[in-house]
Protein backbone atom coordinates (compact mmCIF):
# COMPACT_ATOMS: atom_id res chain seq x y z
CA UNK A 1 0.00 0.00 0.00
CA UNK A 2 2.79 2.38 0.89
CA UNK A 3 4.49 1.67 -2.44
CA UNK A 4 1.26 2.32 -4.33
CA UNK A 5 0.77 5.54 -2.39
CA UNK A 6 4.28 6.67 -3.20
CA UNK A 7 3.79 5.74 -6.88
CA UNK A 8 0.51 7.63 -6.94
CA UNK A 9 2.20 10.62 -5.36
CA UNK A 10 4.94 10.50 -7.98
CA UNK A 11 2.39 10.39 -10.79
CA UNK A 12 0.47 13.31 -9.30
CA UNK A 13 3.71 15.28 -8.86
CA UNK A 14 4.72 14.56 -12.47
CA UNK A 15 1.24 15.55 -13.68
CA UNK A 16 1.41 18.72 -11.63
CA UNK A 17 4.84 19.54 -13.03
CA UNK A 18 3.62 18.96 -16.59
CA UNK A 19 0.61 21.17 -15.94
CA UNK A 20 2.81 23.93 -14.56
CA UNK A 21 5.15 23.64 -17.54
CA UNK A 22 2.18 23.81 -19.92
CA UNK A 23 0.88 26.89 -18.14
CA UNK A 24 4.33 28.48 -18.33
CA UNK A 25 4.59 27.77 -22.05
CA UNK A 26 1.06 29.07 -22.62
CA UNK A 27 1.85 32.22 -20.64
CA UNK A 28 5.10 32.75 -22.59
CA UNK A 29 3.32 32.31 -25.93
CA UNK A 30 0.49 34.66 -24.95
CA UNK A 31 2.98 37.18 -23.59
CA UNK A 32 5.02 37.04 -26.79
CA UNK A 33 1.84 37.45 -28.81
CA UNK A 34 0.74 40.48 -26.79
CA UNK A 35 4.20 42.05 -27.08
CA UNK A 36 4.26 41.43 -30.82
CA UNK A 37 0.81 42.93 -31.20
CA UNK A 38 1.86 46.05 -29.25
CA UNK A 39 4.92 46.50 -31.45
CA UNK A 40 3.17 45.95 -34.78
CA UNK A 41 0.18 48.08 -33.79
CA UNK A 42 2.14 51.00 -32.30
CA UNK A 43 1.80 54.63 -33.44
CA UNK A 44 -1.63 54.18 -34.95
CA UNK A 45 -0.72 51.10 -37.01
CA UNK A 46 -3.41 49.02 -35.32
CA UNK A 47 -6.06 51.65 -35.95
CA UNK A 48 -5.17 52.14 -39.61
CA UNK A 49 -4.71 48.46 -40.51
CA UNK A 50 -0.94 48.66 -41.03
CA UNK A 51 -0.43 46.29 -38.09
CA UNK A 52 -2.43 43.53 -39.79
CA UNK A 53 -0.46 44.06 -43.00
CA UNK A 54 2.82 43.74 -41.06
CA UNK A 55 1.59 40.52 -39.43
CA UNK A 56 0.60 39.14 -42.84
CA UNK A 57 4.11 39.98 -44.06
CA UNK A 58 5.59 38.04 -41.16
CA UNK A 59 3.45 34.99 -41.97
CA UNK A 60 4.49 35.30 -45.62
CA UNK A 61 8.17 35.31 -44.65
CA UNK A 62 7.69 32.30 -42.37
CA UNK A 63 6.11 30.30 -45.19
CA UNK A 64 8.75 31.35 -47.70
CA UNK A 65 11.52 30.40 -45.26
CA UNK A 66 10.02 26.94 -44.78
CA UNK A 67 9.80 26.40 -48.54
CA UNK A 68 13.37 27.62 -49.06
CA UNK A 69 14.77 25.29 -46.39
CA UNK A 70 12.75 22.34 -47.68
CA UNK A 71 14.01 22.90 -51.22
CA UNK A 72 17.62 23.65 -50.31
CA UNK A 73 18.74 20.01 -50.63
CA UNK A 74 22.29 19.58 -51.87
CA UNK A 75 22.41 22.68 -54.05
CA UNK A 76 25.63 23.91 -52.48
CA UNK A 77 26.89 22.25 -49.32
CA UNK A 78 26.62 18.64 -50.42
CA UNK A 79 28.68 19.02 -53.60
CA UNK A 80 32.28 19.78 -54.39
CA UNK A 81 33.14 23.24 -55.67
CA UNK A 82 32.96 22.49 -59.40
CA UNK A 83 29.67 20.61 -59.13
CA UNK A 84 28.23 23.35 -56.93
CA UNK A 85 29.12 25.99 -59.52
CA UNK A 86 27.08 24.21 -62.17
CA UNK A 87 24.11 23.73 -59.85
CA UNK A 88 24.16 27.33 -58.66
CA UNK A 89 24.44 28.65 -62.23
CA UNK A 90 21.45 26.52 -63.28
CA UNK A 91 19.46 27.73 -60.27
CA UNK A 92 20.24 31.39 -60.99
CA UNK A 93 19.21 31.06 -64.63
CA UNK A 94 15.99 29.23 -63.74
CA UNK A 95 15.04 31.88 -61.19
CA UNK A 96 15.08 34.54 -63.91
CA UNK A 97 11.92 33.14 -65.46
CA UNK A 98 9.45 33.83 -62.63
CA UNK A 99 10.53 37.44 -62.28
CA UNK A 100 10.61 38.04 -66.01
CA UNK A 101 6.93 37.03 -65.99
CA UNK A 102 5.89 39.16 -63.03
CA UNK A 103 5.99 42.62 -64.62
CA UNK A 104 4.23 42.19 -67.98
CA UNK A 105 1.61 39.72 -66.75
CA UNK A 106 1.01 40.00 -63.02
CA UNK A 107 1.53 43.76 -62.58
CA UNK A 108 -1.35 44.96 -64.79
CA UNK A 109 -3.58 42.18 -63.42
CA UNK A 110 -2.91 43.36 -59.87
CA UNK A 111 -3.65 46.95 -60.89
CA UNK A 112 -7.04 45.89 -62.19
CA UNK A 113 -7.66 43.91 -58.97
CA UNK A 114 -7.14 46.91 -56.67
CA UNK A 115 -10.91 46.97 -56.00
CA UNK A 116 -10.48 43.54 -54.36
CA UNK A 117 -6.92 43.82 -53.10
CA UNK A 118 -7.54 41.90 -49.86
CA UNK A 119 -8.83 38.92 -51.81
CA UNK A 120 -5.88 39.14 -54.21
CA UNK A 121 -3.45 39.03 -51.27
CA UNK A 122 -5.38 36.16 -49.68
CA UNK A 123 -5.33 34.25 -52.98
CA UNK A 124 -1.51 34.35 -53.03
CA UNK A 125 -1.56 32.55 -49.66
CA UNK A 126 -4.21 30.02 -50.70
CA UNK A 127 -2.50 29.10 -53.96
CA UNK A 128 0.89 28.72 -52.27
CA UNK A 129 -0.70 26.46 -49.65
CA UNK A 130 -2.04 24.21 -52.40
CA UNK A 131 1.28 24.22 -54.24
CA UNK A 132 3.17 23.31 -51.05
CA UNK A 133 0.86 20.34 -50.56
CA UNK A 134 1.45 19.31 -54.18
CA UNK A 135 5.23 19.54 -53.72
CA UNK A 136 5.03 17.53 -50.51
CA UNK A 137 3.14 14.78 -52.35
CA UNK A 138 5.53 14.81 -55.32
CA UNK A 139 8.80 14.90 -53.36
CA UNK A 140 8.87 11.29 -52.05
CA UNK A 141 8.13 9.91 -55.54
CA UNK A 142 10.58 12.13 -57.42
CA UNK A 143 7.72 13.52 -59.52
CA UNK A 144 9.54 16.40 -61.25
CA UNK A 145 6.57 17.09 -63.57
CA UNK A 146 4.55 18.20 -60.53
CA UNK A 147 7.35 19.44 -58.32
CA UNK A 148 9.11 21.92 -60.62
CA UNK A 149 6.00 23.80 -61.85
CA UNK A 150 4.77 23.98 -58.25
CA UNK A 151 8.08 25.44 -57.08
CA UNK A 152 7.95 27.89 -59.99
CA UNK A 153 4.44 28.93 -58.94
CA UNK A 154 5.51 29.52 -55.34
CA UNK A 155 8.28 31.86 -56.52
CA UNK A 156 5.89 33.87 -58.69
CA UNK A 157 3.19 34.10 -56.00
CA UNK A 158 5.73 35.13 -53.37
CA UNK A 159 6.78 38.05 -55.56
CA UNK A 160 3.13 38.87 -56.27
CA UNK A 161 2.53 39.13 -52.51
CA UNK A 162 5.43 41.56 -52.20
CA UNK A 163 4.02 43.71 -55.01
CA UNK A 164 0.55 43.75 -53.45
CA UNK A 165 1.87 44.55 -49.98
CA UNK A 166 3.91 47.47 -51.26
CA UNK A 167 0.97 48.78 -53.28
CA UNK A 168 -1.40 48.49 -50.30
CA UNK A 169 0.88 50.14 -47.73
CA UNK A 170 -0.12 53.76 -48.53
CA UNK A 171 -3.79 52.75 -48.07
CA UNK A 172 -3.19 51.83 -44.42
CA UNK A 173 -0.52 54.39 -43.52
CA UNK A 174 -1.27 56.25 -40.26
CA UNK A 175 -0.33 59.92 -39.95
CA UNK A 176 2.25 59.17 -37.26
CA UNK A 177 4.44 56.97 -39.52
CA UNK A 178 6.36 57.77 -42.70
CA UNK A 179 6.37 55.45 -45.70
CA UNK A 180 10.01 54.43 -45.17
CA UNK A 181 9.25 53.52 -41.55
CA UNK A 182 6.14 51.54 -42.53
CA UNK A 183 8.09 49.61 -45.16
CA UNK A 184 10.86 49.00 -42.65
CA UNK A 185 8.47 47.63 -40.04
CA UNK A 186 7.04 45.13 -42.50
CA UNK A 187 10.50 44.08 -43.68
CA UNK A 188 11.81 43.86 -40.12
CA UNK A 189 8.92 41.63 -39.07
CA UNK A 190 9.62 39.39 -42.05
CA UNK A 191 13.34 39.18 -41.37
CA UNK A 192 12.90 38.38 -37.69
CA UNK A 193 10.30 35.74 -38.47
CA UNK A 194 12.44 34.14 -41.19
CA UNK A 195 15.51 34.20 -38.90
CA UNK A 196 13.58 32.25 -36.26
CA UNK A 197 11.71 29.90 -38.60
CA UNK A 198 14.64 28.93 -40.87
CA UNK A 199 16.82 27.16 -38.25
CA UNK A 200 13.78 25.53 -36.64
CA UNK A 201 12.68 24.30 -40.07
CA UNK A 202 16.17 22.99 -40.80
CA UNK A 203 15.97 20.88 -37.63
CA UNK A 204 12.50 19.65 -38.56
CA UNK A 205 13.71 18.71 -42.05
CA UNK A 206 16.32 16.44 -40.48
CA UNK A 207 13.82 14.87 -38.08
CA UNK A 208 10.68 14.48 -40.18
CA UNK A 209 11.82 15.14 -43.76
CA UNK A 210 11.30 17.91 -46.30
CA UNK A 211 7.88 16.63 -47.37
CA UNK A 212 6.41 17.15 -43.91
CA UNK A 213 8.04 20.57 -43.69
CA UNK A 214 6.16 21.51 -46.87
CA UNK A 215 2.91 20.23 -45.34
CA UNK A 216 3.49 22.43 -42.32
CA UNK A 217 4.15 25.26 -44.77
CA UNK A 218 0.65 24.65 -46.16
CA UNK A 219 -0.81 25.38 -42.72
CA UNK A 220 1.35 28.49 -42.34
CA UNK A 221 0.19 29.92 -45.67
CA UNK A 222 -3.45 29.25 -44.79
CA UNK A 223 -2.88 31.14 -41.54
CA UNK A 224 -1.83 34.12 -43.65
CA UNK A 225 -5.34 34.24 -45.12
CA UNK A 226 -6.72 35.01 -41.65
CA UNK A 227 -4.43 38.00 -41.14
CA UNK A 228 -5.16 39.23 -44.65
CA UNK A 229 -8.90 39.29 -44.07
CA UNK A 230 -8.36 41.44 -40.97
CA UNK A 231 -7.21 44.27 -43.22
CA UNK A 232 -9.65 47.21 -43.36
CA UNK A 233 -12.04 47.57 -46.28
CA UNK A 234 -10.38 50.73 -47.57
CA UNK A 235 -7.49 48.59 -48.85
CA UNK A 236 -9.87 47.53 -51.63
CA UNK A 237 -11.52 50.83 -52.48
CA UNK A 238 -9.72 53.39 -54.68
CA UNK A 239 -9.85 57.02 -53.68
CA UNK A 240 -8.82 58.95 -50.64
CA UNK A 241 -5.12 58.89 -51.48
CA UNK A 242 -2.94 61.56 -52.98
CA UNK A 243 -2.97 61.53 -56.76
CA UNK A 244 0.47 62.17 -58.08
CA UNK A 245 -0.02 61.32 -61.75
CA UNK A 246 -1.70 63.50 -64.38
CA UNK A 247 -5.15 62.48 -65.60
CA UNK A 248 -3.82 61.12 -68.87
CA UNK A 249 -1.85 58.55 -66.89
CA UNK A 250 -5.06 56.63 -66.24
CA UNK A 251 -5.26 55.89 -69.95
CA UNK A 252 -1.89 54.12 -69.71
CA UNK A 253 -2.89 51.98 -66.73
CA UNK A 254 -2.97 48.80 -68.78
CA UNK A 255 0.46 49.34 -70.23
CA UNK A 256 3.56 47.83 -68.71
CA UNK A 257 5.47 50.54 -66.91
CA UNK A 258 9.01 51.14 -68.12
CA UNK A 259 11.74 53.37 -66.75
CA UNK A 260 11.19 56.30 -69.18
CA UNK A 261 7.51 56.47 -68.17
CA UNK A 262 7.80 56.37 -64.38
CA UNK A 263 9.46 59.78 -64.11
CA UNK A 264 13.02 60.75 -63.20
CA UNK A 265 12.70 60.30 -59.44
CA UNK A 266 11.41 56.74 -59.62
CA UNK A 267 13.82 55.86 -62.46
CA UNK A 268 16.80 57.08 -60.40
CA UNK A 269 15.69 55.08 -57.36
CA UNK A 270 15.13 51.93 -59.44
CA UNK A 271 18.50 52.16 -61.16
CA UNK A 272 20.38 52.81 -57.91
CA UNK A 273 18.69 49.84 -56.31
CA UNK A 274 19.45 47.68 -59.33
CA UNK A 275 23.13 48.45 -58.76
CA UNK A 276 22.84 47.58 -55.06
CA UNK A 277 21.00 44.35 -55.86
CA UNK A 278 23.58 43.32 -58.46
CA UNK A 279 26.35 44.05 -55.95
CA UNK A 280 24.61 41.95 -53.30
CA UNK A 281 24.14 39.03 -55.68
CA UNK A 282 27.75 39.25 -56.83
CA UNK A 283 29.14 39.41 -53.33
CA UNK A 284 27.11 36.57 -51.82
CA UNK A 285 27.89 34.12 -54.63
CA UNK A 286 31.52 35.20 -55.05
CA UNK A 287 32.37 35.10 -51.35
CA UNK A 288 30.53 31.82 -50.83
CA UNK A 289 32.82 30.11 -53.35
CA UNK A 290 35.92 32.05 -52.29
CA UNK A 291 35.48 30.97 -48.67
CA UNK A 292 35.13 27.37 -49.81
CA UNK A 293 38.30 27.50 -51.91
CA UNK A 294 40.62 29.54 -49.68
CA UNK A 295 41.36 28.90 -46.05
CA UNK A 296 41.41 31.76 -43.57
CA UNK A 297 43.10 30.21 -40.53
CA UNK A 298 42.14 29.50 -37.83
CA UNK A 299 38.58 29.57 -39.21
CA UNK A 300 37.35 26.50 -41.13
CA UNK A 301 35.44 26.66 -44.41
CA UNK A 302 32.09 25.90 -42.80
CA UNK A 303 32.59 28.44 -40.03
CA UNK A 304 33.57 31.07 -42.59
CA UNK A 305 30.44 30.35 -44.65
CA UNK A 306 28.32 30.55 -41.52
CA UNK A 307 29.88 33.89 -40.62
CA UNK A 308 29.20 35.13 -44.15
CA UNK A 309 25.52 34.22 -43.92
CA UNK A 310 25.28 35.73 -40.43
CA UNK A 311 26.90 39.01 -41.51
CA UNK A 312 24.68 39.33 -44.59
CA UNK A 313 21.60 38.71 -42.42
CA UNK A 314 22.87 41.12 -39.76
CA UNK A 315 23.33 43.79 -42.41
CA UNK A 316 19.76 43.27 -43.57
CA UNK A 317 18.45 43.52 -40.01
CA UNK A 318 20.52 46.63 -39.38
CA UNK A 319 19.24 48.27 -42.57
CA UNK A 320 15.66 47.45 -41.66
CA UNK A 321 16.15 48.76 -38.11
CA UNK A 322 17.63 52.00 -39.45
CA UNK A 323 14.69 52.39 -41.81
CA UNK A 324 12.24 51.87 -38.95
CA UNK A 325 14.15 54.27 -36.67
CA UNK A 326 14.59 57.07 -39.19
CA UNK A 327 11.79 59.55 -39.56
CA UNK A 328 12.82 59.57 -43.19
CA UNK A 329 11.53 62.53 -45.22
CA UNK A 330 14.12 62.35 -47.99
CA UNK A 331 14.25 58.80 -49.41
CA UNK A 332 16.21 59.99 -52.47
CA UNK A 333 19.01 61.13 -50.19
CA UNK A 334 18.95 57.79 -48.36
CA UNK A 335 19.37 55.89 -51.63
CA UNK A 336 22.33 58.06 -52.65
CA UNK A 337 23.96 57.92 -49.22
CA UNK A 338 23.55 54.15 -49.10
CA UNK A 339 25.24 53.70 -52.48
CA UNK A 340 28.09 56.01 -51.41
CA UNK A 341 28.61 54.15 -48.12
CA UNK A 342 28.63 50.73 -49.79
CA UNK A 343 31.17 52.00 -52.33
CA UNK A 344 33.47 53.22 -49.56
CA UNK A 345 33.26 49.99 -47.56
CA UNK A 346 33.96 47.90 -50.68
CA UNK A 347 37.01 49.99 -51.57
CA UNK A 348 38.33 49.61 -48.02
CA UNK A 349 37.67 45.87 -48.18
CA UNK A 350 39.74 45.62 -51.37
CA UNK A 351 42.61 47.52 -49.78
CA UNK A 352 42.66 45.43 -46.58
CA UNK A 353 41.33 42.16 -47.92
CA UNK A 354 40.99 39.26 -45.53
CA UNK A 355 38.24 37.30 -43.82
CA UNK A 356 37.09 40.17 -41.62
CA UNK A 357 37.19 42.64 -44.51
CA UNK A 358 35.06 40.26 -46.59
CA UNK A 359 32.57 39.93 -43.73
CA UNK A 360 32.42 43.70 -43.34
CA UNK A 361 31.65 44.11 -47.04
CA UNK A 362 28.97 41.39 -46.81
CA UNK A 363 27.36 43.29 -43.91
CA UNK A 364 27.44 46.51 -45.91
CA UNK A 365 25.89 44.75 -48.91
CA UNK A 366 23.02 43.40 -46.80
CA UNK A 367 22.44 46.80 -45.21
CA UNK A 368 22.61 48.63 -48.54
CA UNK A 369 20.22 46.29 -50.33
CA UNK A 370 17.56 46.54 -47.62
CA UNK A 371 17.83 50.24 -46.82
CA UNK A 372 17.94 51.19 -50.48
CA UNK A 373 14.87 49.03 -51.19
CA UNK A 374 12.89 50.61 -48.35
CA UNK A 375 13.66 54.09 -49.63
CA UNK A 376 12.88 53.18 -53.23
CA UNK A 377 9.51 51.74 -52.18
CA UNK A 378 8.71 55.05 -50.48
CA UNK A 379 9.58 56.96 -53.67
CA UNK A 380 7.30 54.73 -55.77
CA UNK A 381 4.49 54.93 -53.23
CA UNK A 382 4.64 58.74 -53.32
CA UNK A 383 5.21 59.30 -57.01
CA UNK A 384 2.97 56.68 -58.65
CA UNK A 385 -0.82 56.79 -58.55
CA UNK A 386 -3.11 53.92 -57.50
CA UNK A 387 -3.98 52.99 -61.07
CA UNK A 388 -0.38 52.01 -61.90
CA UNK A 389 1.29 51.36 -58.57
CA UNK A 390 1.20 47.55 -58.70
CA UNK A 391 2.57 47.50 -62.26
CA UNK A 392 5.40 49.83 -61.24
CA UNK A 393 6.29 47.69 -58.24
CA UNK A 394 6.20 44.60 -60.44
CA UNK A 395 8.62 46.21 -62.89
CA UNK A 396 10.94 47.27 -60.07
CA UNK A 397 10.88 43.82 -58.46
CA UNK A 398 11.63 42.20 -61.81
CA UNK A 399 14.48 44.60 -62.56
CA UNK A 400 16.03 44.11 -59.15
CA UNK A 401 15.74 40.34 -59.13
CA UNK A 402 17.27 40.07 -62.57
CA UNK A 403 20.04 42.42 -61.41
CA UNK A 404 20.69 40.12 -58.44
CA UNK A 405 20.81 37.09 -60.71
CA UNK A 406 23.17 38.76 -63.19
CA UNK A 407 25.37 39.91 -60.32
CA UNK A 408 25.39 36.36 -58.97
CA UNK A 409 26.40 34.93 -62.35
CA UNK A 410 29.21 37.49 -62.57
CA UNK A 411 30.36 36.52 -59.09
CA UNK A 412 30.26 32.88 -60.10
CA UNK A 413 32.54 33.59 -63.05
CA UNK A 414 34.93 35.82 -61.12
CA UNK A 415 35.32 33.19 -58.40
CA UNK A 416 37.23 31.17 -61.03
CA UNK A 417 39.56 33.89 -62.36
CA UNK A 418 40.03 36.59 -59.70
CA UNK A 419 41.16 36.69 -56.09
CA UNK A 420 39.36 38.70 -53.43
CA UNK A 421 41.43 41.85 -53.65
CA UNK A 422 41.08 42.17 -57.44
CA UNK A 423 37.37 41.32 -57.43
CA UNK A 424 36.45 43.85 -54.73
CA UNK A 425 38.59 46.55 -56.37
CA UNK A 426 36.79 46.02 -59.68
CA UNK A 427 33.38 46.11 -58.01
CA UNK A 428 34.29 49.24 -56.03
CA UNK A 429 35.21 50.98 -59.30
CA UNK A 430 31.84 50.05 -60.84
CA UNK A 431 29.99 51.24 -57.71
CA UNK A 432 31.90 54.53 -57.77
CA UNK A 433 30.99 55.10 -61.43
CA UNK A 434 27.35 54.30 -60.68
CA UNK A 435 27.33 56.73 -57.76
CA UNK A 436 28.83 59.50 -59.92
CA UNK A 437 26.22 58.90 -62.61
CA UNK A 438 23.43 58.96 -60.02
CA UNK A 439 24.62 62.25 -58.53
CA UNK A 440 24.86 63.87 -61.96
CA UNK A 441 21.35 62.71 -62.87
CA UNK A 442 19.93 64.00 -59.59
CA UNK A 443 21.56 67.37 -60.21
CA UNK A 444 19.97 67.50 -63.66
CA UNK A 445 16.58 66.62 -62.20
CA UNK A 446 16.85 69.40 -59.63
CA UNK A 447 17.68 71.92 -62.35
CA UNK A 448 14.66 70.85 -64.39
CA UNK A 449 12.29 71.12 -61.42
CA UNK A 450 13.47 74.68 -60.71
CA UNK A 451 12.43 76.03 -64.12
CA UNK A 452 10.05 78.97 -63.74
CA UNK A 453 7.46 77.49 -66.13
CA UNK A 454 7.02 74.47 -63.88
CA UNK A 455 4.51 75.70 -61.32
CA UNK A 456 3.92 72.40 -59.52
CA UNK A 457 6.93 70.43 -58.36
CA UNK A 458 7.30 67.17 -56.55
CA UNK A 459 8.00 69.04 -53.34
CA UNK A 460 4.78 71.01 -53.70
CA UNK A 461 2.80 67.82 -54.21
CA UNK A 462 4.50 66.00 -51.31
CA UNK A 463 5.41 68.03 -48.23
CA UNK A 464 7.39 65.06 -46.91
CA UNK A 465 9.96 65.59 -49.69
CA UNK A 466 10.89 69.09 -48.49
CA UNK A 467 13.34 67.97 -45.84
Amino acid sequence: MADRARAGGSVRAAAGGAARAARAVRSAVLGTGRLTRRVTHAQGAGRSGLGSLIEASAINSAGDAMVAVALAGTLFFGLDVNQARGQVALYLIVTMAPFALVAPLIGPALDRARHARRYAIASTFVMRALLCWAMASALPHGDQVTFLPAAFGVLVLSKAFGVLRAAATPRVLPEEISLVTANARASFAGLITASIVAPVTAGLAVLIGAAWVLRIGTVVFLLGVVFTMWLPGRVDVPGGTRRTQPDKAAKQARRWRTLPRVGPLVAEAMEANAVLRAFSGFLIIYLAFLLRQERFDPVSHHVALGLLAACAAAGGLLGTALGAWMKARAPRFIVSATLAAVTGVTAAGAAFFGLWAALAVATAAGLGQVLGKLSMDAVVQREIGEEMRSSTFAVSETLHQLSWVLGGLLGLGMSIVADGRVALAAVAAVLAASFGLLVSRQAGTRRRTRRPDQHTTIKDAHPEMRA
